[in-house]
């Protein structure tokens, strides 16, 4: 396994490599990127006495993030922030008459600001080959999820005051998601990447 920073994200490992069916190709993916970001932060379970909900929108952003690697990553994160602060409903919680920056700088305004700070991370370390290996690819997960859980609980107590009980509304009731969320993502890229190698095999 190589370890460099010019290794190949998987979205790399296959169609075109440049030129204008590249930047066609990149366009596809940053549009189907933004709509799964869209429909799988929409499928939540609330959690009772907290004002955040568990939801699939985590593993959408880290394995888009370990998929596309930091640059085209970031760009579908961006875009999906962009369009979320223009009124759309695609956030978590977001509504037709809660949404826009009113929404961003509610009670998840913090784990928003995670979501840009992770998909650097993981798609940095993608590159290095870290979605290759379950256990890398694990680790890669956890430190995605610190970096969205700081800034969330940091914005949390900011908002509601370090009075109120922070963690158990912004930590410890997503932890057995998450968990379940790591080690589905930790299983699915390098198990995609193991597809890609017996196909040209």
């Amino acid at each position: 396994m190589a370890n460099t920073t010019t290794d190949r994200v998987l979205i790399e490992a296959f169609g075109p490599s440049d030129g204008a069916l590249l930047k066609i190709k990149q366009a596809v993916l940053v549009v189907a990127g933004i709509a799964a970001l869209a429909v799988l932060a929409k499928i939540k379970v609330a959690v009772p006495g907290s004002p955040v909900a568990i939801n699939m929108g985590t593993f959408a952003v880290l394995s888009i993030a370990a998929a596309y690697g930091p640059r085209l990553g970031l760009t579908t994160i961006m875009g999906y922030m962009i369009l979320g602060m223009l009124g759309f409903d695609i956030f978590q919680s977001s509504t037709a008459d809660l949404n826009g920056v009113s929404y961003m700088m509610g009670g998840t305004g913090g784990y928003l600001l995670g979501y840009v700070a992770a998909t650097v991370a993981l798609g940095a370390l993608a590159r290095r080959g870290w979605d290759r290996s379950v256990t890398r690819m694990a680790a890669a997960m956890l430190i995605g999820n610190a970096l969205i859980y700081v800034p969330g609980l940091v914005w949390l107590g900011q908002l509601y005051g370090w009075d109120q009980p922070i963690l158990a509304w912004g930590l410890t009731p997503f932890l057995l998601g998450d968990a379940l969320k790591l080690a589905l993502a930790a299983v699915l890229l390098p198990g995609l990447w193991a597809l890609v190698g017996r196909a040209r095999g």
